[in-house]
């Protein structure tokens, strides 16, 4: 027995409607995916406040006498998808020098632990690896492992009575001041 049902070589228009079936599939199936794509990475192209001045305290909490005063820095904070009710983000030391505010961050440049302010020698000084800092933040012993002076950040009083800070943190270990 033999078929009279023999298989045809495909011609040239059905290779083309195929193509072009693939390639109408491929454009209706990527445009939705592009869209899905733009609007979950929306967030990361968003600029970040990191280095928003911020409102830390009163000029009449600071005193007078030039001696430095920790103070926590709050802010609502806000990531790629998700914003946080206002939390502690992070503390500053704050000094009045003359009619000016200057400002510390109080994370030592060398390994990121905290500083400690001590009145009786007016300085500071880091706990994990000893680095001490004078009053105006600079290194006191050349000895010290931290690679740089304590981090100065700009303030400003707003209406007389209000100190805000343009809080920022620094990556520790870096001889620069490089944003963290």
């Amino acid at each position: 027995m033999s078929s009279d049902t023999s298989a045809h070589p495909p011609s040239r228009r059905s290779f083309f409607k195929e193509a072009a079936a693939i390639l109408i599939g491929a454009v209706v199936s990527l445009i939705p995916l592009a869209s899905g794509l733009f609007v979950f990475m929306d967030p990361l192209r968003r600029k970040s406040k990191a280095g928003d001045f911020i409102l830390v305290a009163s000029l009449s909490a600071i005193p007078e006498d030039g001696l430095p005063r920790k103070f926590s820095v709050i802010s609502d904070h806000t990531d790629a998808w998700s914003k946080l009710p206002p939390s502690p983000v992070g503390a500053v030391y704050l000094r009045r020098v003359g009619q000016a505010v200057e400002a510390f961050n109080v994370v030592c440049p060398h390994a990121g632990c905290f500083v400690d302010f001590l009145p009786e020698k007016k300085s500071y000084l880091c706990p994990c690896h000893n680095s001490t800092f004078a009053l105006d933040g600079k290194i006191s012993d050349p000895r010290s492992p931290s690679p740089r002076a304590l981090d100065k950040l700009a303030t400003e009083v707003r209406n007389g009575t209000e100190v805000w800070v343009k809080f920022q943190n620094y990556r520790a270990g870096e001889r620069e001041q490089i944003p963290a």
